[in-house]
């Protein structure tokens, strides 16, 4: 969606949720970038998605540890196993990041294991 500049555009602003804005930023984010909606993942194909981590935690899986992260791209949101991690550096709640991996589904969520990963600033 492209932005009104002047008085309409401050209007907007105004009368739109806070949250509405931040997922359009993001979503506008993401499409710069390239990456692939979320809401448009095939599954079991090779992706690249990227978002804002909105959650982090540590989920035993086969007795081992694994690192479940949310992402979101403005549109809908996609979990990220990482096996055997308790914790990567870098990677928490807010912070912007890239994912590449091949997608699969489980249950009705989206979920790319071992991904290869990007920390944007």
């Amino acid at each position: 969606m492209a932005r009104k500049k002047g008085l309409a555009g401050a209007v907007r602003r105004l009368a739109t949720p806070v949250e509405e804005l931040d997922r359009e930023q993001l979503r506008e984010y993401c499409e710069g970038l390239g990456l692939t909606p979320i809401t448009e993942i095939q599954p079991r194909t090779s992706v690249r998605i990227g978002g804002e981590v909105r959650s982090v935690r540590v989920v035993p899986r086969a007795g081992a540890p694994a690192l479940e992260v949310t992402v979101n791209d403005g549109l809908a949101s996609a979990t990220v196993v990482f096996l055997g991690r308790s914790s990567i550096a870098g990677i928490t709640p807010g912070r912007r990041i890239t994912l590449e991996g091949v997608a699969g589904k489980q249950g009705n969520r989206y979920v790319v294991f071992n991904p290869i990963y990007t920390l944007l600033p």
